[in-house]
């Protein structure tokens, strides 16, 4: 994502002159998929120019703005969190640097596949607010992100969140978090250390840690009661060859036992 020059704003300015655009009214709907029962009500502009109180002064706006400011004003009021929101999708679609994680952005796999791509320039993950959930691939290919900072709240990690993410070598879980879904981190080829002795996981999904080929330390939790089948298949660095990795008792006991 470009940044923002002193140049940029003041070309800014002018295109926003009420006299060089026409204003429009504001529109009523609200822009699906938006999250506003925690949304301030609008309060009724009082005098100032009719233009900078629509929806087209808030579009141009917008466009000025980086992803961390976007974030921020995502709950001002209505009328802001519809433009917001919106331009916020927008940024999702086209990474460049980085990607924007919300609530419900699951990814298919043939969707996943296409944006292969695009997604290893992604080097940074935003979360946004209020959200329990990284959606199935949605960072998938990204082989230039190193490090992921998970924020409280988070309870789920989806299928193939991570998967194929090659040059990961760290991640900061939240306390919150309870399940690691399938192929999560599969193929994570330069992650050592995975630390979820804080957290509350109950499951591991079905090749959630398959082939990560550095991992050598990994810390669980009593909480964790379910493992799916070859969770930890190609971590030779981290189970010994005298543990059948098949046998999720046999690994678990052995993963407590080296704590």
């Amino acid at each position: 994502m470009s940044k923002r020059t002193s140049e940029d704003v003041s070309d800014a300015n002018e295109i926003l002159e009420p006299n060089n655009l026409e204003g429009e009214d504001d529109e009523e709907e609200v822009f699906e998929g938006s999250e506003l029962d925690s949304a301030a009500v609008d309060t009724p502009a009082v005098g100032g120019d009719v233009f900078m109180h629509t929806d087209g002064f808030r579009r141009l706006f917008v466009e000025l703005l980086m992803v961390d400011t976007l974030v921020a004003m995502r709950w001002l009021d209505r009328k802001w969190h519809k433009v917001v929101e919106k331009k916020l999708t927008e940024l999702e679609n086209e990474p460049h640097g980085e990607i924007i994680v919300h609530g419900g952005n699951d990814i298919g796999w043939q969707e996943a596949n296409a944006k292969e791509e695009r997604m290893k320039e992604v080097a940074k993950v935003v979360f946004l607010l209020n959200i329990t959930k990284v959606g199935d691939c949605v960072c998938k290919y990204a082989d230039n992100l190193v490090v992921v900072d998970i924020p409280e709240g988070i309870t789920i990690i989806g299928d193939s969140s991570f998967q194929l993410c090659s040059s990961l070598k760290e991640i900061k879980f939240p306390k919150s978090l309870t399940s690691i879904d399938s192929m999560s981190f599969r193929f994570c080829h330069s992650l050592e250390e995975v630390d979820l002795l804080h957290t509350k996981v109950l499951e591991l999904g079905g090749g959630a840690f398959q082939y990560c080929t550095s991992l050598r330390e990994m810390k669980v939790p009593d909480s964790l009661q379910m493992l799916g089948s070859r969770v930890f298949e190609g971590c030779s660095a981290l189970v010994p060859i005298n543990v059948n990795v098949d046998d999720n008792e046999a690994v678990v006991a052995y993963l407590r036992s080296m704590q």
